[in-house]
């Protein structure tokens, strides 16, 4: 069971980040602040589940939720190829993952802190955040 914890919420961000492709009439989905809000939420939660050893991910939720915005993103005219597309580029991954550092950092969940990491994780569940809702206390 630990293989599929140890990748199921990194898969689920992967689902989630395949969705951020813009189509000629559309907004790029990374200037939407409803899908990158969601994308960097995702991404911080598994930061903190991997380093926090006092907090788990809610897995079958990160699935659901990513893909609740998969099919968000396909209602809104995105097609699967521009999904693909956008789930194979390094940099725009980067531009998330970049995001979420920075916000991490922000709240004192810095390499090397797990003290910080776990403080930021059980404010945000006690929050009921997005990042709160993806991870639990064990």
């Amino acid at each position: 069971m630990k293989p599929i914890k140890h990748f199921a919420l990194p898969l689920a961000l992967a689902l989630v980040v395949g969705t951020g492709a813009g189509a000629s009439a559309l907004q790029p989905l990374r200037d939407n602040t409803y899908v990158t809000d969601r994308l960097v939420a995702a991404r911080v939660a598994d930061r903190i589940r991997k380093t926090c050893p006092d907090i788990g991910a809610r897995l079958v939720y990160a699935f659901s939720q990513a893909y609740a915005l998969k099919s968000w993103a396909e209602k809104q005219g995105y097609s699967g190829d521009q999904i693909d597309a956008f789930l194979k580029d390094k940099a725009e991954k980067r531009i998330i993952y970049d995001r979420a550092e920075e916000y991490l950092a922000s709240r004192g969940a810095v390499n090397g802190n797990v003290e910080g990491f776990c403080a930021l994780g059980f404010k945000e569940i006690s929050a009921g955040s997005i990042i709160g809702s993806l991870i639990y206390a064990k």
